[in-house]
């Protein structure tokens, strides 16, 4: 997570810095129009194709990656599994820009580690607030969103008949609260359901991520499914 960024999400002590990637010119001419006119982002580059993005990426060292998935000589998926593996962006986080909020790309991008999705005609304020909320480390899930993971998670998933991996050094407590985010609960949610306070439940999330070397909630849901601490389809 990068540490420069407060709770806000919105104070780098300099621009956030941000790398297009889509095929369609003018999406991105529309895109650095936008942030251009932002204070406190800047644009750093424009791929038109999922390797130029990789490329890129390791290059500027962007802080957030807006990426297309459908794209020439390498899809976004793709490109994201590259970005978010290297050691060298290793604190770049990707946005993933789809053309429905449910398209059937969208759990394989948080799986190759993005750390939430768009739909590509969200407003202006939206896509801003997108990047500075992914900017700061978090997830860009709602629990709405994070709810809809898990139903694609159900259609997609085969059932686990053994722990794909383990939760080793994991408390009961953490498990509590892990088992609730795969739920959907927002952290509001779990304080309430586990009596404890948000800042508690943040400090236990917090613990979540760096035990399971996990980038962000998207995958602390997918961690619960994938260990099967959480069954598909259960409530």
């Amino acid at each position: 997570m990068n540490s420069a960024v407060n709770d806000a999400g919105n104070d780098f002590g300099r621009p956030v810095r941000v790398l297009l990637a889509d095929d369609h010119v003018l999406l991105r001419d529309s895109f650095r129009a936008l942030i251009g006119a932002t204070e406190g982002m800047v644009t750093v580059g424009e791929a038109g194709t999922g390797g130029e993005a990789v490329r890129l990426a390791a290059r500027e060292r962007p802080d957030v990656v807006l990426m297309d998935v459908r794209m020439p000589e390498m899809d976004g998926i793709e490109a994201t599994r590259l970005i978010c593996g290297s050691p060298e962006t290793a604190t770049t986080r990707v946005l993933i820009l789809t053309t429905f909020d449910l398209d059937e790309y969208v759990y394989a991008a948080l799986r190759a580690g993005a750390s939430g999705f768009l739909v590509k005609d969200t407003t202006a304020a939206h896509l801003l607030e997108a990047i500075r909320v992914v900017a700061s480390g978090e997830a860009l899930l709602a629990p709405a969103v994070t709810r809809r993971l898990i139903a694609e998670f159900t259609r997609l998933a085969a059932p686990v008949q053994a722990p794909a991996r383990e939760l080793a050094g994991v408390t009961g407590r953490e498990r509590e609260v892990l088992t609730l985010i795969a739920r959907g609960l927002s952290n509001a949610e779990i304080a309430g359901s586990l009596h404890l306070s948000v800042g508690t439940v943040k400090t236990h999330i917090g613990r979540l991520l760096g035990k399971l070397n996990a980038r962000d909630r998207a995958q602390l849901v997918m961690v619960a499914y994938e260990t099967g601490l959480v069954a598909a389809g259960h409530r």
